[in-house]
């Protein structure tokens, strides 16, 4: 929700928006919410009652920065593949009302994830030798 909201121009979201379409408990939502805040991943702003979350990408920025070189040496698509197509269908994305664009936007996470590990993990065996 927070990085489509942020695609489409508003970039913040309501913790109750974040409940409603989550289908969520708010204490569970605020939890999620707090880990994410205490990595630097999200930023709160408060007004009122209410807290407005949204994205903060430069953690992250910092970390694909860091990658960059590691990711360029290391050409086995095909094992990056595997790994991806393995953990996208791992995750169980019928679970929990999630809507298309949102399993979609996972999946994509977990295919980058296991194609980063599946690198990292050929970077690593290299380095052995």
């Amino acid at each position: 929700m927070l990085l489509e909201s942020q695609a489409s121009g508003s970039g913040e979201v309501a913790v109750s928006q974040i409940v409603q379409a989550l289908e969520l408990s708010q204490p569970t939502v605020s939890k999620h919410l707090k880990v994410l805040r205490d990595a630097g991943l999200v930023s709160v702003r408060e007004e009122g009652q209410h807290r407005y979350y949204h994205l903060d990408s430069s953690p992250l920025e910092e970390v694909d920065e860091w990658l960059l070189p590691f990711l360029g040496t290391v050409d086995e698509p095909d094992v990056a593949d595997a790994a991806a197509v393995g953990a996208a269908s791992s995750v169980g994305f019928g679970a929990t009302g999630l809507s298309d664009s949102q399993k979609e936007f996972a999946a994509s996470v977990g295919k980058v994830a296991a194609g980063a590990a599946a690198r990292a993990a050929a970077l690593a065996s290299r380095v052995k030798r």
